[in-house]
């Protein structure tokens, strides 16, 4: 069998200890690495835990289950795939921050791996994936960790939650909000929808809406499906003013019934503000038509979904 091993680097203007803290918690992943859709915390003891990744390789969606040994002292993360994705037989590999002074450091990131049936087509393939998505976690982790440091950080970045209370089963809530490819016909502010799911639970949507103004947008988002209580998505065709946009659908019961939520995590794309809004408009301007157009689009999906549960029930 034909182990390969492979090293990228990245020197980082922030101290080690941070880049570490912000590696060690993967529930901040999708909003750091471009490739990562979400992650799900198995299991955690001591310092060993177990989770699931959602990420694209070369374009193309992928699920797996690692294995993590963080040690904070020594500043270095181990995983090891449990369940790779074909085509890759084992993958491994560490992370290790090296401090270089008390505001700067060293990230390395070291990957070993084999292809099923040692195929090199295959190898090849997990090559590039390796490359591409280390190179792009690199340099994202960079451009995250140094913007944590930055005033301005926690005024680009928020999140909001739209919620709906349903007299009806949020089985069906969820059925709706799944049932993406029927949207065009259920949602009036859905032009066009194109929904893939090769793997189950595993959604590929793209869709056309339209604004208030009445243009159309495209955007394209990854969802992990978890029935029959949450979808969780990653937009990776971001409108202009966006740099990030995830979010979660969640169906639950509260001391009321039942609740449809639609929660909303997003970056401002500060270089695009004032070609979008205007040469006055400001950081504020720029949260306030975000959080107005997305809250205006998921308020209407939930709207839909709490009338077509209740009509079920």
């Amino acid at each position: 069998m034909t182990t390969r091993e492979v090293e990228h680097e990245i020197t980082i203007g922030a101290p080690a200890a941070a880049v570490y803290q912000l590696l060690a918690d993967v529930t901040n992943w999708p909003r750091i690495f471009p490739p990562t859709i979400h992650v799900d915390r198995i299991e955690a003891e001591g310092n060993e835990e177990k989770i699931r990744i959602w990420a694209t390789a070369n374009g193309q969606p992928k699920n797996w289950t690692s294995r993590r040994t963080l040690d904070h002292e020594g500043l270095r993360i181990t995983f090891r795939q449990e369940v790779p994705a074909p085509p890759v037989k084992a993958m491994g590999g560490t992370w290790i921050i090296e401090p270089l002074g008390e505001s700067q450091s060293r990230v390395r990131l070291l990957h070993d791996y084999s292809a099923i049936d040692d195929d090199p087509h295959d190898l090849l393939w997990i090559q590039r994936a390796v490359d591409k998505n280390s190179t792009s976690e690199l340099a994202a982790l960079k451009t995250n960790v140094e913007l944590a440091h930055a005033a301005e950080t926690e005024e680009l970045t928020f999140s909001f939650v739209d919620t709906v209370q349903i007299a009806g089963s949020a089985k069906d809530a969820f059925a709706f909000i799944n049932e993406a490819n029927l949207w065009a016909e259920r949602l009036p502010h859905v032009a066009v929808v194109r929904l893939a799911e090769d793997t189950p639970g595993l959604q590929e949507l793209e869709m056309d809406t339209r604004a208030k103004d009445g243009s159309v947008h495209t955007t394209k988002s990854y969802r992990v499906v978890f029935p029959h209580h949450k979808i969780a998505y990653k937009q990776v065709t971001l409108p202009a003013l966006m740099t990030l946009h995830t979010g979660e659908w969640t169906f639950e019961e509260n001391d009321e019934g039942h609740a449809a939520s639609s929660q909303h995590t997003v970056t401002i794309n500060t270089d695009n503000i004032a070609r979008i809004l205007g040469p006055e408009a400001t950081v504020a301007d720029a949260r306030a038509y975000v959080h107005t157009a997305l809250s205006t689009n998921s308020s209407a999906t939930l709207a839909h979904a709490k009338a077509y549960a209740e009509q079920k029930a």
